[in-house]
């Protein structure tokens, strides 16, 4: 009887063993994929004030409605665990992780901000308006739940800095900071024409970089090649335009002081004054 219990429980190991590594050779795929959530962002090299010998900040504006850049948009609701660029930053703000900034001050980083105020911001409070009726077709006051809705986020402003580094003899580019900018229609815009624009908060990037670097932005083309958020960026794997540089005029917008075609060539002028800087220092 002793024999036949032993015997028994040396069947029961080998059975849980044997699932054990069944369980553990299991691969949702061809091949086993690296867990991107334990990824750390990649240090960036220290620069020495002394070695920089010019620099210049530049605000430029990535539209999420380009294809190259719907990566950053889509989805516009978690799916599978897997979230758009505001929908990782409201999450991190959400959950402590991130520190949002008051975008109404400066872009400085000055004003930090709470998650129930990033909601304000966007609009999300409960509020009376006036719908038309389906069956009647009559327009009547309804309490509308405030919701933060991250589709309404079309663009991303960029914070950056470019600098020369003497040390290395490198033109390189830091980025600062990244600020969503809502579009929305007015409550009193029942026909919903004239649409407005607001820059929401700021995310100061370099905080951002861990949590950015642990979420995957999905390639449509290619899977077996899926970059982290923060490879998108540090990368500059996306298409944008200048809106603004460090001047003396308070750093005005060049929507300012031009607008049209005229805005849009002083937004190629900046970026070609930049990597001129470069090529100018040498002699052939």
């Amino acid at each position: 009887m002793k024999k036949i219990f032993v015997l028994f429980g040396i069947m029961i190991f080998v059975l849980v063993s044997f699932q054990k590594e069944t369980n553990a050779q299991i691969v949702d795929g061809a091949y086993k994929r690296e867990d991107l959530s334990k990824r750390k962002p990649v240090p960036l090299p220290y620069v020495r004030e002394a070695d920089v010998m010019w620099s210049k900040k530049i605000w430029r504006v990535i539209d999420l409605r380009e294809k190259m850049n719907q990566i950053l948009y889509f989805p516009t609701k978690e799916t599978e665990g897997r979230f758009n660029l505001i929908g990782l930053l409201l999450r991190g703000i959400e959950d402590g992780q991130l520190t949002a900034y008051d975008a109404r001050t400066d872009d400085e980083f000055k004003v930090p901000i709470t998650f129930e105020q990033v909601k304000e911001m966007f609009g999300a409070t409960s509020r009376t308006r006036q719908v038309r009726d389906g069956a009647t077709g009559e327009m009547v006051d309804r309490l509308i739940e405030g919701e933060i809705r991250p589709e309404e986020v079309k663009q991303i402003m960029v914070k950056e800095e470019w600098y020369f580094d003497k040390q290395t003899s490198t033109l390189n580019v830091r980025i600062i900071g990244i600020c969503p900018i809502q579009e929305y229609y007015r409550d009193e815009d029942i026909n919903q024409t004239d649409v407005q624009r607001r820059q929401v908060f700021w995310v100061y990037y370099p905080e951002a970089r861990d949590l950015m670097a642990s979420n995957a932005v999905i390639n449509p083309n290619n899977t077996a090649r899926n970059m982290s958020f923060d490879d998108l960026f540090v990368k500059r794997y996306f298409n944008s335009y200048v809106v603004k540089e460090s001047n003396t005029f308070n750093n005005r917008d060049i929507s300012a002081y031009l607008s049209g075609r005229d805005a849009m060539l002083e937004s190629k002028r900046i970026e070609n004054e930049i990597f001129n800087f470069e090529q100018d220092l040498w002699e052939y």
